[in-house]
This record gives structure tokens, C-alpha cells and sequence, in this order.
């Protein structure tokens, strides 16, 4: 019904996750709701990269759930949540250097499968136009700039239709050009009714683009996810 709030389309439930005597992940609760920036911070190794292999499926957690769109995917590999909307980027680019633009951002499309991307090519279109990279549709990747490599690596994952999208540090390597043109893409996306789930170090980013904060150290979630300021207050 119009105006009621839409269920998350991605909720991790008591999640936990050891590497031996090692706790990684200590029992983290977490929603990534839709048409939303949910930003995760927090040192280097208080868990977070950990947190998200669990969510997006590199990862099985020791304990607790995840949950996309209300079914239970936690023991489910990347592939199959990909399938049904869960995409992932990565701090490290990467793409295939010996394809163009178009066809990296078109292996997206395929691989998501005609449940949810019923024209791959139409789809690839719309990705390119988004990003601002249909003049560079038939370049190859293998020259191109971290900027402009960055976007394909997005616009692959935006072809395949997700409903989440978990992203590891997007803004690594960028200049502060660079940076401001993510940063109001992603808020473009997420207005568009994308739930964005983002790690990022850069703590200025994070305030100005999401509209909640998680803090998270020593595998745990130390406040739940706070909102913060209007978007050009």
C-alpha cells in the first residue's frame, strides 16, 4: 500500500563468523533497507570486509542468518544471491581487460539470468547511459583510467538489475573528481530506490552520502545504524 515502508530487502541476523579462536563477527544484526545509503565504518579490522563476505555469499557465518527479501540465503553461494538481486563490488577492480566497456558491463546482464534481466542488451544500454559511458561502449578496458574502470565495474553490477548492492571501499584510488562523481551517482541510485550498503574509510564520504551510519570494532555492531544529516542541509 502507498506509504507504507517497504521491507528490507537485506537483513543479516545474529551473524557470526570465526577464523579459529577467532571471532570476526560477534552476533551483528543489520538491515540494509531500500532507497537508502547505509554506510559501515570502522578500523582496519574490526570485521567489516568479513561482515560482508557473509552477507553477499563468499562467506558462510558459524551462526545466525541472512536474509534477501525475506528468504534465507545464508548458506547459499555469490552466485545464487546474485541471481536474485545481491551484487557485490570489490576494493580491488575487476574487470576483463581484453573486452570493451560494453561487453564487461554485458556480462552482468547475462549472468543474472532472464528472471531478472529479460533483454541483456537493452539492459547493458541503460547501465552505460546511467554512468555517463556510452561513448566509451567499444573502448577496451585495458587503458582506461581507476575512475572511469571503477564505473565499469558498477555499471556490470547495475546491468544484472540488483535490488542490493554491497560496496568495499568504491572510492579507492579515485581523485577528489573522481570521488564527487561516485558520491552522486550512488545517491542518485540509492533515491532510485537502490539499497546501497557501503565500507568506505574516507568518514567525510560516508556522512555526506548515507542516510545511516553503522560503527562497527572488534566484530561487533557498537550502535545500531543512526541517521544523520539531511542531503544538502
Amino acid at each position: 500500500m502507498k506509504g507504507q515502508p517497504r521491507r528490507a530487502p537485506l537483513v543479516a541476523e545474529g551473524v557470526v563468523r570465526r577464523f579459529g579462536g577467532v571471532v570476526a563477527v560477534a552476533g551483528v544484526s543489520l538491515s540494509v533497507p531500500p532507497g537508502a545509503v547505509t554506510g559501515l565504518v570502522g578500523a582496519n579490522g574490526a570485521g567489516k570486509s568479513t561482515l560482508f563476505d557473509c552477507l553477499s555469499g563468499a562467506a558462510t557465518p558459524d551462526a545466525g542468518r541472512v536474509l534477501l527479501s525475506g528468504r534465507d540465503v545464508t548458506t547459499l553461494p555469490a552466485h545464487r544471491r546474485a541471481r536474485l538481486g545481491l551484487l557485490r563490488g570489490f576494493q580491488q577492480i575487476a574487470v576483463f581487460p581484453g573486452l570493451t566497456v560494453g561487453d564487461n558491463i554485458r556480462l552482468g546482464a547475462e549472468q543474472a539470468g532472464r528472471r531478472r534481466v529479460a533483454d541483456p542488451v537493452a539492459a547493458t544500454d541503460q547501465a552505460l547511459r546511467t554512468l555517463g559511458l556510452t561513448h566509451l561502449r567499444d573502448h577496451p578496458a585495458t587503458d582506461l583510467p581507476t575512475g572511469t574502470l571503477r564505473l565499469v565495474e558498477l555499471g556490470r553490477a547495475l546491468a544484472a538489475a540488483p535490488a542490493v548492492l554491497l560496496l568495499d571501499e568504491p572510492a579507492a584510488g579515485l581523485d577528489r573528481a573522481e570521488t564527487e562523481r561516485l558520491t552522486a551517482l550512488l545517491r542518485h541510485l540509492a533515491d532510485d530506490g537502490l539499497a546501497l550498503l557501503l565500507v568506505e574509510h574516507d568518514r567525510d564520504l560516508v556522512d555526506r552520502i548515507a542516510d545511516r551510519v553503522c560503527l562497527m570494532t572488534n566484530g561487533q555492531l557498537l550502535t545500531p545504524a543512526a541517521p544523520v544529516a539531511a542531503h544538502g542541509a
